[in-house]
């Protein structure tokens, strides 16, 4: 007790030592539990000992939120030229020139490049703690943590009333927090983050919350202690029930007041049980680690590589900032009381006093207007709209209504009627720049602001008007994003002259809103910032006492007078002080950059509003002109001053004009933005020695890290900066720190401007939260105490205030780019660009410079113009140049630099680029780059730690009865085939068919289609028999053949081939189907011939005659060696005679046939399929699929290979139902004929592969409506099952499902069959249609799951929901078939594994194949494929290994045994995986997201080649797309997969190889590639 009374301790760590106290008293903790928890609670208001080692806190170096914010964005033209600058910047690359970048060169069209073997880059292996510990470090706060919460609350709740103090302020949160410990709920927690606490605490100092552990609580962090990092949270502290907490895991499901618990059996058990007892329970049943290895920690930000804090880092040591003000705001007697009263005055008194005047693109200043028609002409618009508009009873505007006025840049004087006649009215005007097409950079955003502002009614002249964008009828058309409006012409010949008796009502300033200026966000977005006519009026007032303004003097403006600096001088300011305007239109600067110097010595202008690109192009124009004077300027007022670059220009100009009159002291920089307005400026009357030579040489590492230091200027890294001058006056600054709470700065630290005047903006029109965000911040200073009882403004403006009271800027906010925790300018980064011999290559002010959020941490990007006479070569030199300068003096790496043709990229309205239209443009890979360099590799650090190989758990203390760790093993069979059929005495296929012969000679067995739709041919079972006869006959007279000898069936797909087949069967001969050679592809497809025919020991080859013919001719023998082919034998032309004597096979395990394939890796091999095995093969889909000699099936599948093989040549022989073929490569010539085939015939059962799938879907997506109307009906389809080796297409059955719907197809009806070398049928889908379906004998349907990605790349199966981020939907592989049984085992120790667990599937069935048939007899191969077993568990039983990864699941749903069904999900192949990073990848995965990422890419492969990941796309349109998509592929897989894309290949459409079965021959492609046989259109090496 004596320390809660000597140590000042928040109230709510003292009502946490009394609960702690009480739980004492209670007996729920013991005496050391609670010693233990109360010093854990003492600990951080403890006075430290001298000597002792403090503890270490570690912050993450995260990007802050509040560097997101939107800011306006500025131009960025001529303002980044500077000697010293690129002095420094060749300085530092002549000190790297001997360390040049080893990257290949990105080659277009032509032939790759030299290929050097350049090793993946791996971030080193950092062996650390545990997530949790850190995490738990990372949260606990110091000992300012409750100060500093009592400084949070003043700062909220001084936003919402200034009389508020910070005693009650204090007591509200320790009532609040007690609140909260007793009564925790998501009503407690929610109401903290509207107090704006917890928003403070996500951002601010205590980090990021652990997922883990303790961190469950909202002030958990005030709890955690480091020497105890994973100590189970303390369940006595906290009364609230669990599933109140924050992050609370599945709440269990509640019945009344009851909570359903569990036995230790998992039985549930209803009953009454305390809260607190059942947190301790949930908290104990909650593993507080990871249990075993198969379980990995995935949460994304504990995989991140967190970026240690480097101790040598400048850090701020300077005394904590104040507030600045200006000068007393002097009231001058003959001030008007608002403008609009300014106005009348000057109209009444001096009415042939000149206003404005605008020279046209000549020069020639044609009219100019004077404050009496200006007022005359206000005074009508404003009766016009009030009274014109609409009728009496209705007028379509109202006082307080927003009108949009939309003026050409060429036309000021209108724009400045419409707008004093809008205040004159009482409207209030949004100034918009005209949207000349409907593709303007930007205008859909101002649509959206004006339609958000209300806006009906849109102002323009009526040349403008004419130039709008129209339709063929001659209305306006409709602009994207745009409400609709009604345009009212503002020239006086279509306006009304108002009666004598009308007058406006003129009042004084009040709190109303005057008018809203638009600002575009670094987002693109744009927001409406209102300004009051007080505002308005005291801004005018400001700006008039600064630079000394007085009646009748002339200003010239070179600037955009519907805003900034340029409307508050040029229209508001001026006509509140009677001046003289010249405008000087953005066309004529084009033309003539001199023409405002001129309009100055013409006019002896007192003033001159110019940008720092204005003054560089002065320079640039200045050819000897004599009749310069500009010794009349008094204040030369640079509205980007504040720009740190523009001081170059500055100086560059006053060293030139300082002959021609120009005094030092006249050049005044300015601060100033949309929300505070202006902020400083630099008084003309300082003298050079009082404040123009105020200069500032900061580090540029320092101010990476928010840190001044003064250099000097012979470091390569530095930055000069000129002052802007001292506050407004009447205003007060302070600079605070951009993120978190707004506590003042140190005077060494660089922090956002804040500015507290009359004279500032007053929201964001109809935002009230980012209102209070920027308009009502209140600083704190660093004990919590606010500064000042008033709101500040947050202008966007990043610098800092000197000890004289000037204002530094060193950028903005919306510029700022937050890279590995560092912060860097985009101006920075464009002046280091600009200084590596810009001239030759690139375009000076058409770089745009922004930042890309890729794997959570902001990527530079640099757009720049090409020059057109620069080659590729010296781009690519130059980019290089650009990386290394970067490196140097900035330590950044540049993310992607991209150069585009020249006037490409988007542009303002005044001629600069359009950030975030450009920005926009690059998201959506339309940019269309002529070079490109992206360098990932040396910019991602972040990416996740390799995956380290955990030791396997020993199978003795894993395996109990039929559980493994704990898990049900993961097996499952079909059901059993039984024998009750009566072919079921033959065990040959030769045998059915001559029984068949017999018994039902006239059945048809088989029908081919023809392109056309039409029945080429068909054969009957007698049919058959005879022609296999008399296939029989010619192999034994004229090939003298004996049994067992291989014969090779070179076929086209059709009748012939099956013929042929059985007649080899009759022979006695082992067949081998073959794919013929492709006649327009010959020199490829033939060798893969020869060498099938080679590899099985083929001693004849069959064929027809039109094949025979290719193998002999010219174009055959140049591809191989025409003499070394076997025997050929022409079917075409069969003996009359039949066989004598048929083959009577006795042993059902010899050879059938073989089944060659080439996989996807590349490899040839060939299975032998026994006599036995064929016979269970054939049964067992009869089984399956219920088929009878009563049935027809149409089959759209490869005949060569596979279950495709089976389906086509076997199983009609065997089950006796009709079989309808169809040629895929038909489908070529006629999409739509496997469709039409299936409706016509009234086929029930179809089978198909993917890639028919796929043809349908492309071809026949807009054809639906034709379909229908030639008849094509789908309804009768109950089974469409798609025949594949690989994992299930799911996107593509669901968009052939729903492409095909309107033709009947039901979605049930598609499903999908898994097949695999070993056995040809695994799985297969029944028809779940019709009525065996409704009584439950198919089985249920197949279904879908969604697992984490991630977590698949760890060999690990983690279900999640639909749409969580990183999950991929799988689709059951259909229903097991029978006889067959499955078992999930680890691939590596061929141990068996749980149930959901990944590993590799191994089949058991009487259809396996017997082994590979291989020219050497690799028997150690054919031993572990066919012969497997499992090294614990069932050991006996002889497996056969799939080479596939997926895992088994056992579903809530019965199969018609009524048992549960287990789901079998194939995930990919083992042989096509890519290890990377220690993770294994697949790479359909990898190809998914690449085909998401650009319309353009219509097909992509990926494989690996010396550990860099290689992404092959085919681009479907022009060429000046293929650069676009490099950074979008190299983004996606680097957000989805976490990985670095090392090189990109653009390649035209049907490059990448594509088998039969729709598979990608990666292998194929991966050679291709190295053999420089790809004609890429561009190859980028991203290194």
């Amino acid at each position: 007790m004596a320390d809660r009374e000597t140590i000042p301790l928040p109230l709510e760590v003292r009502a946490r030592l009394a609960e702690l106290e009480l739980e004492l008293s209670e007996g729920d903790i013991t005496q050391k539990g609670y010693e233990k928890k109360r010093a854990k609670l003492l600990r951080p208001f403890l006075p430290i000992v001298p000597g002792a080692e403090p503890h270490e806190h570690r912050t993450p170096i995260t990007p802050s939120p509040r560097y997101h914010r939107r800011r306006s964005t500025g131009s960025r033209d001529e303002r980044y030229r500077s000697d010293l600058h690129s002095e420094a910047v060749q300085a530092a690359l002549l000190g790297q020139r001997e360390r040049r970048l080893a990257v290949p060169m990105p080659s277009k069209r032509s032939s790759l490049l030299v290929h050097n073997s350049v090793d993946a880059y791996t971030p080193p292996d950092s062996s650390s703690g545990s997530d949790s510990e850190s995490s738990l470090r990372r949260c606990h706060g110091s000992g300012l943590v409750e100060e500093w919460l009592s400084r949070a609350l003043q700062s909220s709740s001084s936003s919402s009333t200034s009389s508020s103090s910070s005693s009650s302020n204090a007591a509200r949160l320790a009532e609040l927090l007690t609140h909260t410990h007793t009564h925790g709920g998501p009503g407690s927690h929610l109401s903290l983050k509207r107090r704006g606490i917890m928003g403070y605490l996500e951002n601010g100092m205590m980090g990021r919350r652990s997922c883990e552990d303790g961190s469950d609580r909202p002030w958990s962090s005030l709890e955690s202690d480091e020497s105890h990092p994973v100590a189970p949270p303390d369940v006595t502290s906290f009364i609230g029930p669990p599933s109140q907490e924050l992050r609370p895991l599945r709440p269990p499901p509640k019945y009344g007041n009851a909570v359903l618990m569990e036995t230790g059996d998992g039985v549930p058990v209803s009953s009454r049980v305390s809260a607190k007892i059942q947190q301790l329970v949930d908290t104990l049943k909650r593993p507080k680690r990871p249990p075993l290895s198969e379980f990995f920690l995935d949460d994304f930000e504990e995989m991140l590589e967190v970026p240690q804090p480097d101790p040598s880092i400048p850090r701020p040591e300077g005394e904590e900032s104040g507030v600045v003000g200006g000068e007393r705001l002097g009231v001058v007697s003959n001030w008007p009381p608002s403008l609009e009263a300014g106005l009348q005055r000057w109209g009444s008194t001096a009415p042939k006093a000149p206003c404005l005047s605008c020279p046209d693109a000549t020069g020639k200043t044609t009219h100019t207007l004077t404050y009496g028609k200006l007022w005359s002409r206000s005074m009508k618009l404003a009766y016009s709209l009030l009274n014109k508009l609409g009728s009496k009873q209705e007028p379509l505007v109202r006082p307080g209504d927003r009108v949009a006025l939309v003026f050409p840049n060429s036309d000021p004087a209108a724009f400045l009627v419409a707008f004093y006649g809008c205040l004159l009215a009482e409207l209030v005007p949004v100034p918009v720049e005209v949207p000349l097409s409907k593709k303007d950079a930007g205008s859909q955003q101002i649509g959206f602001l004006l339609g958000s502002c209300g806006v009906t009614i849109a102002l323009t002249t009526d040349t403008c008007h004419k130039g709008l964008p129209k339709s063929l009828s001659g209305e306006i058309q409709q602009l994207k994003g745009w409400p609709k409006l009604l345009w009212v012409v503002t020239d006086s010949k279509h306006l009304c002259k108002p009666p004598s008796d009308w007058y406006p009502h003129i009042k004084d300033a009040n709190n109303d809103t005057a008018y809203v200026e638009y600002k575009t966000c670094k987002d693109g977005s744009v927001l409406g910032v209102t300004v009051s006519r007080i505002a308005m009026l005291s801004h005018c007032q400001a700006l008039t006492q600064s630079c000394g303004y007085t009646e009748a003097e002339t200003i010239v403006n070179v600037l955009d007078f519907k805003k900034d600096v340029g409307l508050w001088h040029g229209v508001l300011t001026s006509v509140m002080n009677m001046m003289h305007v010249i405008s000087v239109p953005y066309a004529l600067m084009k033309v003539n950059p001199l023409s405002w110097i001129q309009k100055v010595c013409q006019y002896k202008a007192r003033v001159a509003c110019v940008k720092s690109r204005d003054l560089h192009w002065a320079l640039v124009a200045l050819r000897d002109q004599r009749d310069i004077d500009l010794a009349s300027l008094r204040i030369l007022l640079v509205a980007d001053g504040a720009n740190p670059w523009s001081v170059s220009s500055c100086d560059a100009f006053l060293n030139v004009f300082q002959t021609k009159g120009l005094r030092p002291e006249v050049i005044c920089p300015c601060a100033s933005s949309p929300e505070a307005l202006t902020i400083s400026i630099r008084r003309p009357c300082e003298d050079s020695l009082g404040g123009h030579l105020s200069r500032g040489v900061i580090s540029m590492a320092a101010l990476s890290h928010g840190v001044i230091r003064n250099d000097s200027e012979q470091k390569l890294s530095t930055l000069t900066l000129q002052d802007v001058g001292s506050p407004l006056p009447g205003a007060l600054v302070c600079v605070v720190r951009s993120d978190g709470v707004p506590q003042l700065c140190c005077t060494d630290e660089v922090g956002e401007v804040c500015v507290c005047s009359v004279a500032t903006g007053t929201s964001y029109y109809g935002l009230p939260g980012m209102t209070k965000n920027t308009f009502e911040v209140y600083p704190v200073t660093a004990t919590g105490q606010l500064v000042c009882e008033y709101a500040f403004v947050r202008s966007g403006l990043l610098g800092f205030v000197d000890e004289e009271g000037r204002v530094f800027i060193t950028g903005q906010s919306d510029g700022l780019m937050c890279v590995s925790g560092k912060r860097h300018n985009a101006d920075d980064i464009i002046a280091t660009a600009l200084a590596v011999e810009p001239m030759k290559f690139v375009y000076r002010g058409r770089i745009a410079v922004f930042s890309i959020n890729v794997l959570h941490d902001e990527r530079i990007v640099v757009i720049a113009e090409q020059r057109p006479e620069a080659t590729e070569e010296e781009s690519f030199q130059w980019m290089s140049r650009v990386l290394q300068a970067m490196d140097s003096l900035h330590q950044v790496g540049v993310y992607c630099l991209a150069l585009v043709s020249p006037n490409s990229l988007p542009r303002s309205a005044l001629g600069g680029l359009h950030l975030s239209e450009t920005r926009s443009l690059f998201h959506q890979g339309a940019l269309h780059p002529r070079s490109l360099l992206m360098s990932p590799h040396t910019c991602v650090t972040n990416l996740p730690k390799p995956r380290q190989k955990q030791p396997e758990v020993g199978p003795a203390s894993v395996m109990v009865g039929n559980l493994v760790s704990g898990k049900r093993i993961a097996q499952a069979s079909g059901r059993d085939l039984g024998s009750s059929e009566e072919n079921d005495q033959f065990i040959f296929l030769s045998e059915i068919l001559q029984w068949r012969a017999q018994t039902t000679p006239d059945h048809v067995l088989y029908t081919l289609l023809n392109s056309k739709g039409g029945v080429a041919c068909s054969l009957s079972c007698v049919q058959l028999h005879k022609k296999a006869e008399k296939i029989a006959a010619l192999l034994a007279e004229r090939a003298l053949l004996q049994d067992g000898d291989h014969v090779a069936l070179v076929y086209p797909p059709g009748i012939d081939l099956i013929a042929a087949f059985y007649g080899c069967l009759y022979a006695g001969c082992v067949p081998i189907t073959v794919r013929p050679p492709h006649p327009q592809n010959i020199s490829t497809t033939l060798p893969t011939v020869k060498m099938i025919i080679e590899v099985s020991h083929s001693v004849c080859v069959m064929t027809s005659q039109s094949i025979c013919k290719l193998l002999r001719s010219k174009e055959a023998s140049a591809a191989v060696d025409i003499h070394s082919w076997p025997t050929i034998l022409d079917t075409d032309d069969l003996p009359k005679k039949r066989c004598p004597l048929l083959c009577k096979t006795s042993d059902p395990d010899t050879l059938a046939y073989l089944d060659f394939s080439v996989s996807t890796t590349g490899m040839l091999a060939g299975v032998k399929m026994s006599h036995w095995a064929v016979s269970v093969l054939c049964r067992s889909v009869k089984l399956q699929c219920e088929l009878y000699p009563s049935r027809e099936v149409a089959v759209c599948l490869d005949p060569y290979c596979g279950l495709g093989f089976v389906l086509w040549c076997l199983c009609s022989v065997y089950a006796g139902h009709q079989t309808i073929l169809i040629a895929p490569s038909d489908l070529e010539q006629n999409a739509s004929l496997w469709l039409s085939a299936v409706s016509h015939l009234r086929v029930r059962d179809t089978f198909c592969s993917y890639s028919v799938m796929e043809l349908c879907t492309r071809s026949l997506g807009g054809q639906t409506h034709t379909l229908k109307s030639r008849g094509v009906d789908l309804s009768r389809v109950r089974t469409c099952v798609v025949v594949a080796e690989e994992r299930p297409r799911l996107s593509l059955s669901l968009s052939f499902s729903k492409l095909f719907r309107d033709l009947g197809l039901h979605p049930r009806a598609v499903s999908t069959a898994f097949s695999c070398r070993v056995n040809m049928a695994v799985c297969l889908q029944p028809h779940r249609l019709g009525k065996l379906a409704e009584q439950g004998t198919s089985g249920p349907d197949p279904t879908t799951v969604y697992v984490d990605m991630r977590a698949l790349r760890h060999d690990r199966v983690r279900l999640v929901e639909r749409g969580s981020p990183h999950s991929l939907p799988l689709m059951e592989s259909g229903k097991i078939l029978p006889g067959v049984r499955i078992i999930i085992a680890n691939p590596e120790t061929k141990g068996p594994i749980g149930d959901s667990h990944l590993g590799e599937i191994w089949v058991h069935s009487g259809q396996n194949a017997s082994g590979y048939f291989s020219v050497f007899g690799d028997e150690a191969l054919q031993s572990d494929h066919f012969s497997a077993r499992l090294s614990f568990g069932d050991t006996h039983t002889v497996w056969a290994r799939t080479g596939y990864l997926g895992f088994l699941r056992r579903t809530e749903l019965t199969d018609a045994s009524g048992e549960r069904h287990d789901a079998l999900y194939v995930v990919g192949a083992l042989d096509e995986a890519l290890e990377l990073r220690g993770m294994r990848y697949h790479p359909i995965d990898i190809e998914t997201s690449v085909g998401r990422t650009h319309k353009s890419i219509c097909e992509c492969a990926v494989f690996t080649w010396t550990n860099l990941l290689v992404v092959v796309v085919e681009l479907d349109g022009s060429e000046h797309e293929a650069l676009d998509l490099v950074p979008m592929v190299t983004n996606a897989v680097l957000e989805e997969h976490y990985l670095i894309v090392g090189v990109v290949v653009v390649v035209e459409t049907g490059v990448i190889p594509i088998n039969s079965r729709g598979e990608k021959q990666r292998m194929h492609l991966r050679d291709g590639f190295l053999g420089d046989q790809l004609d890429p259109v561009y190859v980028a090496y991203n290194m």
